[in-house]
């Protein structure tokens, strides 16, 4: 669903500008400092990137799921550690607010996500929950009229710079899967809150990634998303079907931009006194990356438009996470084949991106996970569930 096409085409176009003038020229510098500068954050927070899919009410923009795909398309065509930075405020740092918050914690903490005066992040994973992330063991004890929370989160993005942390804890220990779990809103400073000490990663230099410690961490009941317990879990899967379709959208940027990369290479490469263009299986390539890049976007802006229209896309959001991440994949590893031994110097923005899109498979739900979902689902409906 697009609101005003007329005015969105112009956002689009002033976001395909910022990109190319202000992003693609600073992606070296960022993977050398390992930090998106702060002057550009700025100029991020002045483009509305932090606010896309917060409500206009609070400072956002308040895009549609389709509106939001299609910007994110523009978005992540450059480094990856750029969209990460701005990412968790528009998408799993913001959404459980925007979901399930109290009108209070709506009125309080979405105007600051939308500007960008708050990082936020989403504190799920533990050493022990990813992929059963129902067995996480952070507890949340009450205590009056405040909580005492203890445990280990792993693996959050943006942990290192967040303000605000949405957390999920374990408030009802009788209850050892979803329905004992919690969410709650806990800012940066809270006493018995630490962050460890950034990963080294693989890749995605920029974005930070680390643990997040509660020891004895107090926070008031006000800070329980929604004011009830036992909706965590609830909440945290209407985060992730919107942001696993919006994930599935960045994965579409990159491997626009390998193969725009690659496609400019093979143009002027030469070997055997022709361009490598001419090679037939250099083209099979290239049409296997054009194709896997036009269906994956094609399923996305579907299931976008059916999340806008109402539908329940549980299933197909966890497609489009699938399918998209494994094309970036297939596309990453096809366009370093095309710039043969120059696709391995780390300089090339086409290594880079090869690097960092690897995560794609793992986070928001591993490629296995989503293929287990998948075939659940799908033998559910048509009538032969599968034993638990």
């Amino acid at each position: 669903m697009i609101r005003d096409n007329a005015s969105f085409s112009e956002f689009l176009s002033t976001l395909r500008r910022f990109v190319r003038t202000e992003l693609i020229p600073n992606e070296q510098l960022v993977a050398q400092q390992d930090h998106v500068p702060e002057d550009l954050v700025q100029k991020m927070a002045e483009q509305n990137m932090f606010g896309y899919s917060i409500p206009e009410q609070y400072g956002g923009l308040g895009l549609t799921t389709e509106e939001l795909v299609l910007a994110a398309i523009e978005l992540s065509q450059c480094s990856v550690a750029f969209r990460a930075r701005v990412g968790t405020n528009t998408g799993i740092g913001s959404e459980a607010v925007v979901a399930d918050g109290t009108t209070a914690q709506k009125a309080h903490y979405l105007p600051k996500l939308a500007s960008g005066e708050l990082t936020g992040c989403f504190a799920l994973t533990e050493p022990d929950a990813g992929s059963d992330a129902t067995s996480l063991k952070t507890s949340a004890v009450r205590d009056g009229e405040h909580y005492i929370l203890n445990g280990t989160k792993c693996f959050i993005t943006n942990a290192p710079i967040a303000g605000l942390f949405t957390v999920l804890a374990r408030t009802d220990p009788s209850q050892p899967k979803a329905k004992g779990i919690s969410a709650f809103l806990i800012e940066r400073g809270t006493p018995g809150l630490t962050v460890g000490k950034p990963y080294e990663k693989m890749g995605q230099e920029g974005s930070p990634v680390s643990e997040v410690y509660f020891n004895n961490c107090r926070v008031p009941r006000s800070s329980l998303i929604g004011g009830q317990e036992g909706q965590g879990f609830s909440t945290a899967m209407k985060v992730l079907n919107k942001q696993r379709i919006h994930l599935a959208a960045l994965c579409i940027g990159p491997a626009i931009r390998m193969l725009d990369d690659a496609i400019q290479f093979v143009a002027n490469r030469q070997q055997f006194k022709q361009p490598l263009m001419n090679f037939q299986l250099v083209q099979a390539m290239i049409a296997d990356c054009k194709t896997d890049i036009e269906a994956a976007k094609a399923l996305i802006l579907q299931t976008a438009r059916q999340r806008d229209d109402g539908e329940d896309v549980t299933m197909n959001a966890s497609i489009c996470k699938y399918f998209a991440s494994e094309m970036c994949g297939r596309v990453a590893d096809r366009c370093v084949q095309m710039f043969g031994g120059y696709g391995y110097i780390l300089d090339n923005s086409v290594a880079r991106f090869y690097r960092d899109v690897r995560l794609f498979r793992l986070y928001e739900g591993t490629s296995q996970i989503h293929q287990l979902n998948i075939a659940r689902l799908t033998l559910n409906a048509a009538g032969y569930p599968l034993a638990r």
